[in-house]
């Protein structure tokens, strides 16, 4: 029987790694800002997870520098995607007032 943190594992990497491979399919066909934005968040994303976990399995370690007492590489990590997600949607609600 497998241990059940390992298959969450396993599964998250794989469910991530299919959204980051259909959002660079995506990034070939649509060129404009706000999907490149939304596009970069995805990425962003995967590669928190792969951070995440390489913590975990204690390959890498948090860096030195805090902010609030958390580590700053999983701040980054946490609100990046978001980050880039939400440039993307302001930029499309721009788009459409405009018109």
């Amino acid at each position: 029987m497998m241990n059940p943190e390992i298959l969450f594992y396993i599964i998250k990497l794989a469910v991530n790694g299919l959204v980051t491979f259909f959002a660079i399919l995506l990034l070939s066909r649509m060129r404009s800002a706000a999907w490149m934005s939304i596009i970069c968040g995805f990425l962003c994303s995967y590669a928190g997870t792969v951070w995440g976990i390489l913590i975990e399995l204690g390959i890498l370690s948090e860096t030195g520098i805090f902010l609030f007492g958390i580590p700053l590489s999983s701040l980054l990590n946490l609100c990046l995607p978001a980050l880039f997600f939400i440039i993307g949607f302001i930029i499309m609600l721009s788009k459409n007032n405009q018109s």
